[in-house]
């Protein structure tokens, strides 16, 4: 199945349950399969070689000034972001929700760069590279600890960025309510013992937006650590920045209006087969709809996730298997 046939998929599964509800056994099942990811990573992190190697950097990023950096000033711009005026007649909240998964997903992307770029690239120009494959460590044990080392630092960035957002959005229903003089919703429910239900569903529509940044994240530190293998850190911090921008606009160049000349049609093919489609997770259409993002829909874009980062990990083993650490 093509990247844009994953798309489409995705997309018609979504509008065809869009006014429908969702079955619980399906949300039940995502949350059982989180849980295992989080569970395969832990297990990864302490009981092999190369866990020893993510342990390590996730320390290290974890330790850099810019991981403080970018946690305060992504909760401060959530905060500011909350009681900002949109001026959207009525649409703050929807403008609060893309605002908060624009900074998520930027803060998650430099830190996820940034500590590439210092982990791999600056060590192995610094030949400490050498020390650890000096150990019973391979190449390919170094590439992969590094890169889940990576994940789990933007993991840890992410997680209370997400609590405060969502928390932010739980609270903006009613200071929106209260600044237009309508009845404000409680925080709780008392006759059903549970968060206020509009409340509630503005928080919960949210949730598989920050599960789809995180993948994107995932992707993108993929490329990074093949790019990292051979490159310095500006060239891979500007090579990132531009698969980001023109992994966005695939769908755009695949059905442009040019597509009658055979050149411009191959070249568009070309770069939607090699860049990733970064597009498939975004939904801010969702968001300014109302809607929310089927499970079917996560699913797609976990495999698609999955069957990329293997593809750009694979490519690191080769780039990184000949090059010269002495």
């Amino acid at each position: 199945m093509s990247i844009f046939s994953l798309m489409e998929a995705g997309i018609l599964a979504q509008a065809t349950i869009a006014n429908e509800s969702i079955a619980a056994w399906q949300w039940w099942v995502t949350g059982g399969v989180i849980l295992v990811l989080f569970a395969a990573l832990f297990t990864f992190s302490y009981s092999t070689r190369a866990g020893i190697i993510a342990r390590t950097t996730t320390k290290e990023a974890i330790r850099q000034p810019v991981f403080l950096l970018l946690l305060a000033l992504s909760v401060l711009i959530l905060v500011l972001n909350t009681y900002l005026p949109f001026f959207s007649l009525g649409e703050d909240i929807k403008m609060l929700k893309d605002c908060g998964l624009a900074t998520i997903l930027i803060s998650g992307l430099l830190l996820a760069i940034w500590t590439s770029s210092v982990s791999i690239a600056s060590e192995i120009e610094g030949k400490t590279a050498m020390t650890l494959l000096s150990k019973p460590i391979n190449r390919r044990q170094f590439v992969i600890g590094k890169y889940i080392g990576i994940v789990q630092a933007v993991l840890i960035l992410l997680i209370p960025l997400m609590i405060a957002f969502c928390l932010l959005i739980f609270y903006k229903v009613g200071y929106d309510a209260r600044e237009a003089g309508t009845e404000v919703p409680e925080y709780w429910d008392m006759s059903t013992m549970m968060p206020n239900p509009l409340r509630l569903e503005a928080v919960l529509q949210i949730l598989p937006g920050l599960v789809l940044i995180f993948l994107e994240i995932v992707v993108l530190t993929a490329v990074s650590v093949a790019i990292s293998t051979r490159m310095p850190m500006v060239v891979n911090m500007v090579t990132c920045l531009a698969i980001f921008v023109v992994g966005h606009l695939t769908p755009v160049l695949v059905g442009t209006a040019l597509q009658e000349l055979e050149f411009v049609k191959f070249m568009a093919q070309l770069i939607a087969t090699i860049l990733p489609s970064l597009e498939a997770f975004n939904m801010n259409a969702a968001v300014a709809t109302g809607t929310m993002v089927p499970p079917i829909y996560l699913g797609y874009s976990v495999l698609y996730c999955a069957a990329y980062c293997t593809a750009a990990i694979l490519l690191a083993f080769i780039l990184f298997e000949d090059r010269d650490l002495a």
